[in-house]
């Protein structure tokens, strides 16, 4: 497949590897971390969207842990921006699709409602792993 910049590319996924391997171990913090650097270092690119939703939702699963509804709201709103931008700037490709289970991240994401949420609506999201990441694709 031919990319376009700004589009996510196996590049990418080889970069997040460590980021979402720490998130699948519920070390939402190091992987916050992890993906936080990666973020600030590709800033003129798109595919940084990716970085960022995946950084929120790793903040809304800490907040959720910590039993904070109110961080675990404005955290997932966030990210929920995030996801949108993520279509409007045609970030997404088949990789992400198929490599970071993107439609059901996105999908659970989106069934937590914007306002008055209860922490109970983040269990789901919580035990949510990425489960194709680690086959980089050639």
């Amino acid at each position: 497949m031919d990319y376009k910049f700004g589009q996510f590319t196996p590049e990418h996924l080889e970069k997040i590897q460590e980021g979402v391997e720490l998130f699948n171990e519920q070390k939402y913090w190091e992987c916050h971390e992890s993906l936080e650097d990666l973020w600030m270092e590709d800033k003129n690119d798109s595919a940084r969207y990716i970085y960022w939703a995946i950084i929120q939702v790793a903040a809304a699963c800490i907040h959720y842990r910590d039993s904070k509804i109110i961080g675990a709201q404005g955290m997932i709103n966030k990210a929920r921006e995030k996801f949108r931008r993520t279509r409007e700037l045609h970030v997404l490709t088949p990789i992400v699709l198929k490599y970071l289970d993107w439609a059901e991240l996105e999908a659970l994401v989106a069934q937590i409602k914007e306002k008055d949420a209860k922490l109970e609506d983040f269990e789901e999201l919580y035990n949510f792993r990425f489960k194709n990441y680690r086959s980089i694709p050639e």
